[in-house]
């Protein structure tokens, strides 16, 4: 049995403070693995599509990684549950690119940290740290995210009680919603991720 973990900093862009996580894996997870792991740290309710991308020096073709879509694939897309991390990950301080939901367009600066040993009595995967709460859900992107916490932080606003109903009645029920509240290590639960990339959202094609 493997006695080894990745270590990966993970970010959301164009939002300041930024809004991160620290992670461990298991080396025998592949990215679909990564992906769940990813979604359970940040607070992602795994809804949509998602990719990694990696950006070789010297070359011009982008690899992307994540669920192959004949809807959305600009490039070829490999499927993530059959693609180990140590296929594309090589070297500790390696970035590469993780969007969520190609409709808001969540996109994460991923840092391959290290290769470590694993720690006696730990399970993995876990979260070792973070800061800030994840944006709600299909809120539109950066900025629709901006927007939202605008108009929540002015009760006179002719949408502001339209914008509390929408976070009551999400399914994650985000009211009160306050981007600073501190990250909750004890919340982050990691399911095992399934395997073969049949995910719930594609029962309900939401996408």
């Amino acid at each position: 049995m493997s006695q080894l973990i990745y270590q990966f900093y993970i970010r959301l862009q164009e939002i300041e403070p930024p809004i991160w996580r620290r992670i461990q894996v298991p080396d025998t997870y592949t990215f679909w693995g990564l992906h769940v792991a990813i979604q359970d740290a940040m607070g992602w309710l795994d809804y949509h599509l998602h990719a990694f991308r990696f950006r070789p020096k010297h070359k011009r073709d982008v690899i992307e990684i994540g669920i192959p879509s004949e809807k959305w694939d600009d490039l070829e897309t490999l499927p993530g549950w059959d693609i180990k991390l140590d296929s594309y990950l090589h070297q500790p301080g390696q970035w590469f690119e993780y969007e969520y939901d190609f409709g808001d367009g969540w996109m994460h600066d991923a840092l391959f940290e290290g290769l470590l040993v694993k720690e006696k009595g730990s399970k993995y995967p876990k979260c070792l740290g973070g800061e800030r709460a994840c944006p709600p859900e299909d809120c539109g992107g950066v900025r629709g995210y901006y927007q939202l916490l605008d108009i929540l932080n002015d009760p006179d606003h002719e949408d502001h009680q339209e914008m509390v109903a929408w976070l009551k009645g999400h399914l994650k029920k985000y009211y009160p919603y306050n981007p600073d509240m501190s990250f909750a290590l004890r919340k982050c639960a990691f399911p095992v991720p399934q395997p073969d990339g049949k995910k719930p959202f594609w029962k309900n094609d939401v996408l």
